[in-house]
């Protein structure tokens, strides 16, 4: 019993901390990759997700996802509205699960990088439904002007910012794996 409850904490911990740096590496690294969609900024918000993700399973890392998400539209980026938040969510989302169920079922790095390559895929696929939809819709940004910047913009942004957030979990999961399997020997 003592042993369970000394995890949980551990658990709720570890998630208060990720959902911390979650919020701080998004005020400090954040920037546009095409200098023509300034508003479409690289961002390292979702590494503390993901790893969330691979330490403690999908539903936490839904859970992270929620919560950092709405505090980044609370304090940070109020400007994006629940739009901001709901495609955020939605898209960070469908990499979250990939990640988490591929960890999950296959328990192996080799699952962890095709749940990333799933997930990149996905996240992407979604954020053209969501900037169809909701950015026409919610931020009024004429239909066409969206479908012109698809392909030179939209898709190989959500491309390159999902594919390097993954890597750079991926490497970074490795001695963050190490740390959490010797705390959950002592417990």
């Amino acid at each position: 019993m003592n042993n369970q409850r000394n995890l949980n904490v551990l658990r709720l911990t570890n998630l208060a901390m990720l959902t911390s740096i979650s919020l701080v590496l998004l005020m400090l690294i954040h920037f546009p990759i095409f200098p023509a969609t300034k508003f479409l900024e690289y961002d390292m918000a979702d590494v503390p997700i993901l790893l969330g993700t691979l330490a403690f399973g999908p539903a936490y890392g839904l859970i992270l996802l929620i919560i950092s998400s709405f505090f980044q539209w609370i304090l940070i980026s109020p400007e994006g509205m629940w739009v901001g938040f709901v495609m955020h969510v939605a898209a960070s989302g469908m990499l979250v699960l990939s990640v988490g169920f591929a960890r999950k079922i296959l328990k192996n790095k080799a699952s962890v990088i095709i749940g990333m390559v799933i997930g990149c895929i996905l996240m992407t696929s979604l954020m053209i439904v969501l900037n169809l939809t909701l950015t026409v819709k919610f931020y009024h940004v004429p239909s066409q002007m969206v479908k012109d910047w698809m392909i030179p913009f939209i898709i190989p942004f959500n491309l390159i910012k999902s594919s390097v957030n993954c890597m750079i979990t991926f490497f970074v999961f490795i001695p963050y794996e190490k740390l959490i399997k010797y705390y959950n020997g002592k417990m």
